[in-house]
């Protein structure tokens, strides 16, 4: 996936971090915040640090991403952060946290052994009456294929634009593909095109419940203003 490598340098433009505000107030909300007290909190799949740019006011935060491309692209917009190059399946800190947080990049867990791998890692991470969160774009039950556009200018002459077209070849396993279509003008005016398919999970929401049950997690779903099921578990 050329987005988190050669491409990662363009993330900003292609994912703004104005665009994920609303998203962290959303998180916030749920992880129920106890007042006057900044509780730590482990984000898998960070990216290039977009959600962890919002969530930094108001907790301890430590970004974790597979991608050192990404990983240089979260320090640039959030200094301050601790970060740490891990997969989420398999990281191990020796540490807790208050709060594990996995946004989005659980779609690109592909398997259901991954899904439960990614979840246990969570909770490993998790302290004892803490909270793990699983936000998944979308699950089996409301998965619909569709089409979205998008982009920005840079500040520093660049300018992106990209189609991103969703769709389930196979609708009896359990991945979807997503294809985006990307148009990179450079300072100097150069153009170039670049079509990028990433494979992602498409899991029932039993899946990700039996993961978290596995994992001595107590579930519970939260539909969310974009209709998302965003899984929440306190660590028993």
């Amino acid at each position: 996936m050329r987005m988190y490598s050669d491409l990662a340098p363009w993330w900003p433009l292609l994912s703004a971090p104005s665009d994920y505000a609303e998203e962290a107030a959303s998180f916030l909300a749920m992880m129920d915040l106890p007042a006057g007290e900044r509780p730590t909190l482990l984000e898998l799949g960070a990216g290039g640090g977009n959600l962890g740019s919002h969530l930094k006011a108001h907790v301890a935060a430590t970004l974790s991403d597979l991608s050192p491309d990404m990983i240089a692209v979260s320090r640039r917009l959030n200094p301050g952060l601790e970060h740490i190059q891990g997969d989420m399946r398999t990281l191990r800190l020796d540490r807790l946290f208050d709060f594990v947080l996995i946004h989005d990049a659980i779609m690109y867990c592909t398997t259901e052994a991954d899904v439960v791998a990614a979840v246990r890692t969570a909770a490993i991470h998790c302290r004892d009456g803490g909270t793990v969160i699983v936000a998944p774009d979308s699950v089996r039950e409301s998965y619909e294929p569709e089409t979205s556009w998008g982009g920005e200018d840079g500040q520093d002459g660049r300018a992106l634009r990209y189609l991103e077209w969703s769709f389930d070849p196979d609708p009896t396993d359990d991945t979807a593909d997503v294809v985006y279509a990307i148009v990179l003008r450079e300072a100097d005016g150069q153009m170039r095109t670049v079509l990028d398919r990433h494979v992602e999970g498409n899991f029932s929401e039993r899946i990700f419940l039996s993961a978290f049950e596995a994992a001595g997690l107590e579930p519970r779903v939260v539909h969310d203003a974009w209709n998302r099921h965003v899984f929440v578990g306190r660590k028993r």
